[in-house]
């Protein structure tokens, strides 16, 4: 039995590897062979736009700061202390032209006043004393004169002239006097608003002390630069010298500013160009002007603020006869992806005339009529068959007939 077992554990093997070549080599000499699905080429699906020319108006894009028209440094032109502030003489606080803003004590003032008019009254009494010896000369010497003329010193002349001078000088001293006791109110140059406030109640002050920073607000501006490919699509008059300087009329602008959760505009127009560039940008700059920045509005929109920053939207030139075509279609920059009569791509360099945020302007190169693919493709090659769509319906272009 236990020879009968080493046999059976030797041939089994044995049996089982020939029986596994022989299945093998039926196998590889069958005639049965694989069946192979033939391959079809997947075609690209895109979606395309038909090319017609329209106009377009142009908004050149720019950012600035928000700067007073008139900004101005209250400066006394008298010397005392403090004794008085209104309430318009704080931070941000409004004034109206001529308001009093605050009084320096005009004690010494009205003293010199007095004092110099005692002097006018010493110079009328001396002048009227000259005009009666004046008087009286010219009498004594018609009749002791014998006809002859009388010298200007006999008639007293100069003395007459000395004390008309010395009455009109002491006249001027009170009108300085008086001057200088009205300046004692520091009154408001024009309608605006307080930026920075130096002084208050009980300070003392002289000529020259800076009492505070003041901007007016009857007018906003703001600097927008713009480079030379921008000042191409605005419209802005030349100004040379020895002509006319009459304002002319320039383009709209709108102002854009977030505050908070809100987007706030403000409407403008452009009034003037700097008369030199930025020697580091290499930028020109417009001056944007916004009237009555400061006003409540029926929206009760925000006001402009001085240092706020803003986007501006200039209004540029309407380009007319051209395509507009979305930026998101533009490859390597200059490139457009035309859908051929083949349903076929075909790669097109072309020129761009005008760019934004949203589309590319141009106005050679493509006919109307033609099929724009806007898919982004990433492997686009000249001749790659694809199925077009059309606001997501099938189109065949086949011989120049477009079926939709």
């Amino acid at each position: 039995m236990t020879a009968y077992l080493n046999r059976f554990k030797i041939m089994l093997p044995i049996a089982v590897l020939i029986v596994a070549i022989t299945i093998s080599f039926m196998l590889i000499t069958s005639e049965n062979k694989p069946h192979h699905k033939p391959h079809t080429p997947a075609i690209t699906t895109v979606e395309v736009i038909n090319l017609a020319k329209r106009d377009f108006q142009v908004w050149v894009s720019s950012q600035g700061t928000v700067t007073p028209r008139t900004e101005s440094t209250l400066i006394p032109e008298v010397s005392g202390r403090v004794i008085k502030v209104f309430p318009a003489f704080r931070e941000g606080s409004f004034f109206e032209k001529g308001q009093e803003l605050l009084q320096i004590d005009p004690s010494n003032y009205q003293l010199a006043v007095t004092v110099v008019q005692s002097q006018v009254a010493e110079m009328k009494l001396a002048l009227a004393e000259e005009q009666a010896k004046a008087r009286q000369a010219e009498k004594n010497w018609q009749r002791l004169g014998q006809g002859k003329q009388a010298a200007d010193l006999v008639l007293r002349k100069p003395q007459l002239e000395g004390a008309k001078a010395s009455l009109a000088a002491a006249e001027a001293l009170l009108k300085k006097a008086r001057l200088d006791q009205q300046r004692t109110h520091i009154l408001a140059p024009y309608a605006g608003r307080i930026l920075e406030q130096q002084v208050d109640i009980g300070q003392y002050v002289s000529q020259g002390t800076i009492l505070a920073e003041i901007y007016s607000v009857d007018y906003a501006e703001i600097r927008l630069p713009l480079s030379n490919e921008q000042l191409q699509f605005i419209d802005i008059p030349e100004l040379y010298r020895g002509q006319d300087q009459q304002i002319p009329v320039m383009p709209e602008v709108t102002l854009i500013a977030n505050i908070g959760l809100h987007n706030n505009q403000w409407q403008g127009r452009i009034v003037r160009t700097e008369s030199a560039y930025d020697t580091r940008s290499r930028r020109l700059s417009l001056v944007a002007q916004v009237d009555n920045p400061y006003a409540k509005t029926a929206e009760n929109k925000p006001t402009l603020k001085v240092g706020q920053f803003v986007e501006a939207r200039i209004k540029g030139k309407l380009l007319k006869n051209v395509f507009i075509i979305p930026r998101t279609a533009i490859r390597n920059s200059s490139q457009l992806m035309i859908v051929n009569q083949q349903s076929q791509l075909n790669l097109r360099q072309i020129e761009i005339l005008w760019r934004d945020a949203d589309y590319v302007i141009i106005q050679q190169g493509l006919e109307e009529g033609e099929w724009l693919c806007i898919t982004p493709v990433q492997y686009a090659v000249n001749g790659l068959p694809v199925r077009a769509l059309n606001e997501g319906k099938p189109i065949l272009i086949n011989q120049g007939i477009q079926q939709i």
